[in-house]
């Protein structure tokens, strides 16, 4: 595995490049050179909105022109070509012309979400060496200044922090623009790095994602044929802007390279962005399985136009068949079902696609370059059809992750194949069915539970608004499963006991029907939205012992075994 001149990420092999370029996939794009074409195309057309606090529309033209004065403002100040520099700001205009302007340089964006606090930056300023921050100055509640000053004190490297309204002790963004460059600049290769994301691990800190600027324009280019991106298109941005799925898939980046318009947004609920489909004759949005269920139960009694939504994109984690199902009828557009991983790999199910294959499958690869291997725990391949876990390499997946060489022997193969940890099987038109996580799969006394086939038979419930299924310690079984619940809004009274039976009458072997039900109100998430069973399991806490007969319930009468592929 060759890697790049600075040794810090692996690339590809140069017998893979030259394939990609072959192939038309790498055509030696920048994102510098992507939004100097589309203001010299089409100046005068929107590029953004920013609806609050008061509506800002910046064309492409005006967000050039912002992004290039910036960047001669970032060079002044010492930030050059290959410094890294932490980006955590929320759904606003800014975003994009910071990243912009630190693409024109070739500094590297580091993309951190609103929600990160003093731990996981204060990693990644000392980790990346980064030079600069770019932070808000209040956002939901929480004051990033102070956070700034505490990381300051940690990492040596970090020498500005630019803020986005009132600078406090630091410095406002809007006193660093200066005057253009008007000659050659040192600006990046296509073959450069263009910023390093976050993985969406959920064990310790996360690891740096290295993207390119020729393998991430690429994957931008297919999500926006798939997806059928072009000028016409008005994307609201619901999730934060610097997560992989709302940037590319086919995001706002993508939104940008078709020469459309973004919408930011500054909530995802429904209080905040039906308006602003309405207002702003949105046709395109993406967003995560439980924000989701919360738009498809709100829709019923919307008083706001969602007429111009042609398309919504879920993804981010397993969408159940049930849900799904619902979406379509309740917001009167299209579904796409998005499955992929900032490491690279994406698939969509397809426009022409049946309504069963939408809402049964998670898509197939946007490249025929994708290659993918579904293996068992040996390495193995399992037998078409067969779940088992997926390993893949393409164009725009990643070869290892920035500086975690021990990290990658484990992560990579020998050649070159992205370990996802994802349990998939491929059906025969090749879409993806995603069982789950292989860390997230139950191990009941050496039956192995699948959470998100629980999930979803009790989420066919007419009380249950969602649920979410953990394995929580046990010293009989070594796990056992506790579903915590969530009732719809008017439901009626509803037991544990009813849940178990509900279960239970899907025909499904014993030992998946749960151990345990809890009732809530809310789940713990990610900072993008997703339910984070990690934080579920730590709400559990260790399981109460039980007596090996009561854990180690008999199948029901005339109740399957476990599908043979569900290893």
């Amino acid at each position: 595995m060759s890697t790049a001149p600075s040794q810090d990420a692996p690339t590809w092999p140069a017998e893979f490049a030259a394939r990609y370029r072959a192939a038309g996939h790498w055509r030696g794009e920048t994102f510098t050179g992507m939004l100097r074409e589309r203001a010299e195309a089409h100046g005068d057309r929107v590029a953004i909105i920013d609806p609050a606090p008061e509506r800002r529309a910046w064309t492409y033209r005006e967000l050039e022109e912002r992004s290039a004065r910036l960047a001669a403002g970032f060079r002044a100040r010492g930030i050059a070509k290959g410094d890294r520099v932490v980006v955590q700001l929320p759904n606003v205009a800014e975003f994009a012309e910071v990243v912009f302007a630190l693409f024109r340089i070739g500094a590297l964006p580091v993309y951190a979400l609103p929600a990160h606090r003093e731990t996981e930056i204060a990693y990644f300023c000392s980790f990346a060496e980064a030079v600069a921050y770019v932070i808000p100055d209040r956002h939901a509640g929480f004051d990033h200044r102070v956070l700034a000053s505490a990381v300051k004190a940690q990492a040596p490297t970090l020498r500005h922090v630019f803020v986005v309204g009132e600078p406090g002790e630091h410095t406002a963004l809007s006193e660093v623009p200066c005057e253009a460059a008007t000659g050659p600049e040192d600006g990046p290769e296509p073959h450069d790095l263009a910023f390093l994301q976050l993985s969406g691990g959920t064990t310790g800190v996360p690891k740096l994602i290295p993207r390119t600027h020729d393998d991430y324009i690429y994957s931008l280019r297919g999500s926006n044929e798939i997806c059928g991106v072009d000028a016409a298109t008005r994307n609201l941005v619901v999730l934060p802007a610097a997560h992989n799925f709302p940037m590319s898939s086919p995001g706002w980046l993508g939104t940008l390279y078709a020469g459309g318009t973004v919408v930011m947004c500054p909530r995802p609920d429904p209080a905040t962005a039906f308006p602003l489909i309405e207002r702003e004759r949105v046709t395109l949005t993406g967003m995560v399985p439980p924000l989701a269920l919360v738009w498809t139960d709100a829709a019923a009694s919307a008083r706001h136009d969602l007429s111009s939504l042609e398309l919504v994109l879920v993804g981010g984690a397993k969408y159940s068949e049930t849900a799904a199902r619902r979406l379509e009828p309740a917001l009167g557009c299209r579904l796409m079902q998005v499955f992929g991983m900032a490491e690279g790999l994406v698939n969509y199910t397809r426009l022409d696609d049946d309504h069963e294959t939408v809402v049964t499958t998670q898509g197939r690869p946007i490249s025929e370059d994708d290659e993918i291997r579904i293996v068992d725990d040996a390495g193995q391949e399992v037998p078409e059809g067969h779940f088992g876990h997926l390993l893949t390499r393409g164009p725009y997946t990643i070869r290892g992750y920035w500086r975690a060489p021990e990290h990658n022997r484990t992560a990579f193969t020998e050649d070159g194949f992205y370990r996802t940890g994802d349990i998939v099987r491929r059906t025969p038109s090749g879409h993806l069915v995603v069982e789950g996580r292989a860390k997230d799969q139950i191990n009941r006394g050496g039956e192995k539970v699948a959470p998100e086939e629980v999930e979803n038979i009790i989420l066919a419930h007419p009380a249950v608004h969602d649920v979410s299924v953990v394995g929580v310690a046990d010293p009989y079984l070594g796990e056992r499963t506790l579903a915590y619940v969530i009732l719809r809004e008017g439901a009626g009274p509803l037991g544990a006991l009813a849940v178990k039976r509900h279960v239970r009458e899907r025909g499904v072997a014993a030992y998946k029907v749960p151990d345990l039900v809890e009732f809530v109100d809310a789940f713990p998430q990610t900072g993008i939205g997703k339910v984070s069973k990690k934080g579920l399991r730590t709400d559990a806490g260790p399981a109460a012992a039980v007596t090996p007969s009561a854990a180690i319930a008999p199948p029901a009468p005339g109740a399957p075994s476990a599908p043979a592929e569900q290893h």
